[in-house]
């Protein structure tokens, strides 16, 4: 009992002084300024690159990697983190130069820019939306309060632990704007990788650093048919799963489009692509690997069962705290992008030019809030929850996707060709997941992404009558188009 009290006590205790850095850093910062879109969604354009780096960060590291990676207990999911390498790259170089040149508050706005349509930028806008409230936030609800429940064994209904977090992050996100978030997320970030770099070398601990008895397939980093990543994938869709995520992702991006300078966004995106190769592979493999020479087949379970196990339990507070913080920025950081889309692309472009936003961020935070707690159960019970979310977003990311290409690559393409095309492709990809799939869905996004640019041009061409012009460079490289 009384081991309980002080892990409850450290748990209450860190997750309070967190809250209250964050407060005393975001009013050092100078607060905020003014009811706007610059001062909510782009934290004033003065975010500086560790805030940048730690953003980005925590906000793609959450529970559903932690829990979900680590429940494959397998090393192979590393790919998904060393490729993502690539993806940063992407976005430092090529992306960001076009958002800043083109003063993009959302990365729709850069489609309106290059095709002249505010309805295909509202119709992506849409799709990210869908994704983001229907797949991401309740998803990670549910990871999170997963670890929380088997890690602390709690009795508590796991909805209940979902809707307790989502109040939490709601509360950031509706007090502070993208300003508070990007802070909350770096001061997290510290405790979060040194709590789960800790695991990783308990785990290893626990079996006495000696990997034998473990299947060569679990240890194996070229991924067979069977496996949750067959190697030629990492040549095919791979790629463009991680452009799309790290270079076309609201949530990802704002953080870099919220620096006072290219130079600044860039050097935090570098920062934030080199903590991606010093820390996460590990952290997100090879704990679910030890704990399989300790227990077995464990599913999305893995990771808090393994935590329980080996984290002395003078710790065990301070790692939960730390893990709910990881749960509150990327819950945090996905719901501000998501306000920040419906803002700025359909509030203001179809009912109201002028909000007023501090308002309206409220109401729409609280609304998608109810939306992914209410949506948490659909996800119980899932048998790999990476595997699923990957599986998902290829219903939207490379249709999305294929607008940005089309749009950077091209000049003369209506508007209304790549609106038919991201249809043609969300109706493609539902028919390989639900219907026939012939090939693993990694090569079926690659697919997809190809028959939507092509499908975009042939539209354009022969029902449109426009001939599209390949631009001269690939934007970016050295000079952007646009």
């Amino acid at each position: 009992m009384q081991q309980d009290l002080i892990q409850w006590a450290v748990f209450g205790g860190l997750t309070a002084l967190m809250a209250l850095l964050t407060g005393w850093q975001v009013a050092r910062m100078g607060g905020r300024s003014s009811n706007s879109n610059q001062e909510y969604f782009l934290a004033g354009g003065n975010l500086s690159w560790p805030f940048i780096a730690g953003s980005i960060t925590l906000t793609n590291l959450s529970t559903d990697q932690l829990v979900g990676m680590n429940g494959n207990q397998m090393l192979l999911l590393a790919w998904w983190e060393l490729s993502a390498i690539a993806g940063l790259m992407m976005l430092c170089w090529v992306f960001l130069p076009i958002y800043y040149r083109n003063n993009c508050t959302t990365t729709t706005e850069l489609l309106e820019r290059k095709y002249g349509s505010v309805h295909l930028r509202a119709m992506i806008s849409v799709l990210f939306l869908l994704g983001n409230v229907f797949i991401y936030l309740p998803i990670m609800l549910y990871t999170g309060s997963l670890f929380l429940k088997t890690m602390f064994g709690l009795e508590v209904p796991l909805l209940a632990i979902a809707a307790a977090m989502a109040i939490l992050g709601a509360a950031y996100a509706i007090g502070g704007g993208l300003r508070a978030v990007a802070v909350y997320d770096t001061l997290a970030g510290v405790g979060v990788l040194g709590m789960a770099a800790l695991v990783v070398f308990l785990s290893l601990k626990a079996i006495n650093f000696d990997l034998s008895g473990i299947p060569p397939e679990r240890l194996s980093m070229i991924g067979g048919p069977d496996s949750p990543i067959p190697w030629p994938t990492l040549l095919t869709g791979m790629i463009f799963i991680q452009m799309f995520y790290w270079s076309t992702n609201q949530t990802i991006t704002q953080r870099a489009m919220a620096a006072p300078s290219l130079r600044e966004g860039q050097n935090g995106v570098m920062a934030a692509a080199v903590i991606r190769l010093v820390f996460i592979p590990a952290i997100v493999v090879v704990p679910g690997v030890a704990a399989y020479k300790l227990f077995g087949v464990a599913g999305d379970a893995t990771y808090g069962k393994l935590v329980a196990m080996v984290m002395p339990s003078w710790l065990s507070g301070a790692f939960a705290a730390f893990m709910a913080a990881a749960l509150l920025t990327s819950y945090t950081s996905v719901l501000n992008s998501s306000v920040t889309l419906y803002v700025c692309d359909l509030h203001e472009k179809f009912i109201a030019p002028k909000p007023d936003v501090g308002r309206l961020n409220t109401l729409i935070s609280l609304g998608f809030m109810v939306v992914s707690i209410l949506l948490v159960p659909v996800y119980m019970g899932a048998v790999s929850i990476i595997n699923l979310v990957q599986q998902l977003n290829g219903l939207l990311s490379m249709p999305i996707l294929s607008a940005f290409i089309v749009g950077l690559m091209f000049r003369n393409v209506d508007a209304r060709a790549v609106m038919g095309a991201v249809v043609f492709g969300v109706l493609l990809y539902a028919g390989f997941t639900f219907v026939w799939t012939p090939i693993h869905y990694i090569h079926l996004m690659f697919v997809t992404l190809v028959a939507c640019v092509v499908f975009a041009l042939s539209v354009n061409r022969w029902v449109f009558g426009r001939r599209a012009v390949l631009t001269a460079r690939i934007p970016g490289l050295p000079r952007a188009a646009g």
